[in-house]
């Protein structure tokens, strides 16, 4: 008996692959479905959404005997994701496109695909996990593969679009996922992953950047009282936290603790002068809709793989903003990465960084 309608975002990899496959086999009619975010077949060569995985991806669902359709992403994907990403980098901030990709193509503009294809339903190959109930409730939760969880990226999913997505490779270990596709002989089961960001062909933010036009002069390296200690080679080529390539000679090491983008500066300090102890973040959301209490306890993330630290939230203009003081001074607090907080393993709320404090 069908189940209902899902439709499954098919990236050519082994995680929707899987989920794609687990759905079929619970009863579902699984739609498989490719973003095109490039255009013209073509993608970054190296990266992820190339031509060959959405062949992959096809190749996966003519496997399974479901349709197959490729959605073209291009324009939306340029201006959700990769021209955010350009101006946040040109400002000086450290942006996450993976996080905004999540929230404006994957659970936006392809939840608007599903219901003109009548899927009650959307799926993706995320590594996290979904509790439902009492009632309406839905609960976002870190997956059991702690090496794979992707709940730091999808902090900004309500309840009420979590009531719509399914994960069905959540609660599965990598090795397990790898294990079932080999099983049921599809031709992805050994295929390599991707962690790069897909628009960014090298790794080279700096080269991405001035290739959009956007040309970021020397300028001065400071120390945090404002002495000139050497020239930088362009602020987008730095991030807050960073030790290596800064080219300054010091008794001890520099990391960066700031960048000036008004001013052109990059301002460096001692390991003592990194870490913050309060930041403050803005356009938060809660899972649940609003904050848990005006003030209120949480394990607090600063990036992707940041193991947490224990901090005091407290809530600020409506809900809107926070501030969020930590227990343990952290380095590395950077201003345009998501803050994401937890409550064990489920993810409460987060926002993001807009400064740091010491």
């Amino acid at each position: 008996m069908t189940r209902g309608r899902v439709l499954a975002a098919m990236s050519g990899g082994v995680d929707s692959s899987v989920a794609a496959m687990l759905l079929k086999r619970e009863g579902w009619d699984v739609v498989g479905v490719t973003m095109d975010l490039f255009g013209g077949g073509t993608a970054p060569e190296g990266k992820c959404c190339s031509y060959d995985d959405r062949q992959d991806a096809r190749r996966v669902c003519d496997a399974l005997g479901i349709p197959f359709y490729v959605l073209n992403m291009k324009d939306a994907f340029r201006e959700m994701v990769v021209d955010p990403f350009i101006r946040e980098y040109a400002s000086g901030r450290t942006p996450n496109p993976c996080t905004l990709c999540n929230e404006r193509l994957k659970f936006g503009a392809l939840m608007r695909k599903a219901d003109e294809l009548g899927a009650e339903m959307i799926a993706t190959g995320h590594y996290a996990i979904i509790r439902r109930g009492p009632g309406p409730r839905c609960r976002l939760l870190a997956s059991s593969d702690a090496r794979k969880d992707q709940s730091y990226f999808l902090f900004s999913l309500d309840e009420q679009r979590l009531s719509r997505i399914l994960f069905p490779v959540g609660e599965l270990a990598k090795t397990q996922v790898r294990a079932l596709a080999a099983e049921a002989g599809l031709p992805i089961s050994e295929k390599a992953e991707s962690q790069d960001i897909c628009f960014v062909p090298d790794g080279d933010y700096g080269a991405f950047l001035a290739r959009n036009g956007i040309e970021a002069p020397e300028g001065d390296f400071v120390d945090t009282h404002g002495k000139v200690l050497g020239r930088h080679r362009g602020v987008t080529r730095y991030t807050v936290g960073q030790r290596k390539g800064l080219g300054v000679s010091a008794p001890e090491p520099l990391f960066v603790v700031r960048i000036d983008g008004l001013r052109n500066r990059v301002v460096l300090g001692k390991a003592s002068e990194s870490s913050s102890t309060t930041t403050r973040v803005d356009s938060a959301s809660f899972v649940a809709g609003d904050p848990p209490a005006a003030e209120f306890r949480a394990l607090a993330r600063i990036r992707y793989r940041h193991p947490g630290v224990l901090s005091t939230v407290s809530v600020l203009e409506a809900g809107r903003s926070l501030s969020v003081r930590f227990d343990e001074p952290q380095r590395g607090v950077a201003p345009g990465q998501a803050l994401v907080l937890y409550d064990g393993d489920e993810v409460v709320g987060g926002g993001w960084i807009a400064c740091a404090s010491d």
